[in-house]
């Protein structure tokens, strides 16, 4: 009994890490899965929501900030005006990072391709093509807890989903959206 003990245990931990180390892509298939279904619920299984509203917000504050250049920065007109502007992409991230600000999203996404023609099957009645963001994105772990899948834009920019370990369970907390800048 002895003799299967230890030989059992080493294939349970080689189980195990072949889980966590399969857990990003695994994440990145369910997310794929759950926006092609449409499915709210489901994408927050792989959506850590809170810690993506913080990350996007403080990027939007950020480029914000960064755009409005040091002369509006300095007046008082400018600094009311970026308040006003920060709370206002604040509340905006605050809407529609969330399970169902994401299905409106989707939803308006869908009504989208039909108006455009961009569906399935070619016929505007039928289901619109589904928005793969994560399709063609470069994947590479940073650390044992943080993997990144980058996926190169249309036009030339790049935007990377940030995938955290939790436990077990690999989610997605940020993504870092192109900076607009020329510099990249």
């Amino acid at each position: 009994m002895k003799k299967w003990l230890l030989p059992a245990f080493a294939a349970l931990l080689v189980l195990l890490a072949a889980y966590v180390a399969a857990g990003p892509w695994l994440a990145i298939h369910g997310i794929g899965k759950a926006i092609e279904q449409r499915d709210a619920a489901r994408l927050s299984r792989y959506v850590d929501f809170p810690a993506l509203r913080v990350n996007l917000k403080a990027q939007l504050d950020d480029q914000l900030v960064r755009r409005a250049g040091s002369d509006l920065q300095s007046s008082l007109f400018g600094v009311v005006a970026l308040g006003v502007a920060g709370r206002l992409t604040g509340a905006a991230v605050d809407v529609m990072v969330t399970p169902a600000g994401i299905a409106a999203l989707l939803q308006g996404h869908g009504v989208w391709k039909r108006a455009t023609g961009d569906t399935a099957d070619g016929d505007t009645w039928g289901p619109p093509a589904p928005a793969r963001p994560l399709q063609g994105a470069r994947g590479r772990y940073e650390s044992l807890s943080r993997f990144t899948a980058t996926r190169r834009l249309d036009g030339g920019g790049e935007v990377v989903f940030v995938l955290t370990r939790q436990g077990l369970r690999w989610r997605l907390t940020d993504i870092v959206l192109p900076s607009g800048d020329a510099s990249g």
